[in-house]
């Protein structure tokens, strides 16, 4: 049965200790965090689609809550180590967050990057090149994987979290076709040119926000299994499909 995150003192779990208090404390923080960068994948996405260049801004400016989240997440699982000296699933927990949160910021920064692309396009790109370029499906893909490994987290399953390693091999498929995909964009657009390749780094972007929800995953697992599968991709697969 997986490990519900909320309960760490299953011996008295109704007498919350000082360390529940803070556990509870830094799993809220980390789902502030989460829910805002998914929020920002989400408005870049947006921001691309329609040229909004306000909308891009407005993720510039968010990026700044993001960082903040991260420092808060960070000097929280440095106190409850320092105090508290967790062992067990707390321990792991807590090396999880640190470790979650770091992808999670890194996610912002690529939506950042996004956003700042579509403030470097001098108008909107045609709706069918981006729709030819996989840009949109690797959103969908992406957005569906951050919130995927997040209710992993919330309900302790981490049979979702393993569904995203699939989810990533499909952001690897269409990243390895970019090449042949933008050069036949190219061929069809030749007065596109710089902004497709704008569109090509946004594709790059997506790929790596894949990568990051992909180490999220793999934290989570080791929170709930004591499984370190990182390296290991047999691992990866559910328990009846190794």
């Amino acid at each position: 049965m997986p490990i519900n995150p909320e309960q760490y003192v299953p011996e008295h779990p109704e007498v919350p200790t000082h360390l529940d208090l803070e556990l509870g404390k830094l799993r809220q923080n980390l789902l502030g965090m989460w829910n805002l960068v998914i929020s920002q994948v989400s408005k870049a996405e947006e921001a691309l689609n329609y040229h909004d260049r306000n909308l891009a801004m407005e993720i510039k400016a968010n990026e700044k809550r993001v960082d903040a989240f991260e420092l808060n997440i960070t000097l929280g699982c440095e106190n409850i180590l320092a105090l508290y000296s967790p062992v067990a699933a707390d321990l792991r927990f807590v090396l999880s967050v640190l470790k979650i949160a770091y992808n999670l910021e890194r996610t912002g920064d690529y939506a950042k990057t996004i956003a700042n692309i579509v403030l470097d396009l001098e108008k909107p790109l045609p709706p069918e090149v981006i729709k030819k370029s996989g840009v949109p499906a690797m959103f969908a893909v992406t957005l569906t994987m951050l919130h995927d490994i997040q209710r992993a987290f919330e309900t302790g399953d981490s049979s979702l979290s393993r569904v995203v390693f699939s989810k990533d091999e499909e952001l690897d498929t269409i990243n390895k076709g970019a090449y042949r995909t933008f050069t036949e964009l190219i061929r069809e657009n030749p007065e596109e040119i710089p902004a497709l390749l704008h569109l090509l780094s946004v594709v790059r972007r997506l790929e790596r926000i894949g990568d990051q929800s992909k180490n999220i995953a793999e934290e989570i697992i080791f929170y709930l299994e004591a499984d370190l599968i990182k390296h290991n991709k047999s691992k990866r697969k559910p328990p009846q499909e190794i």
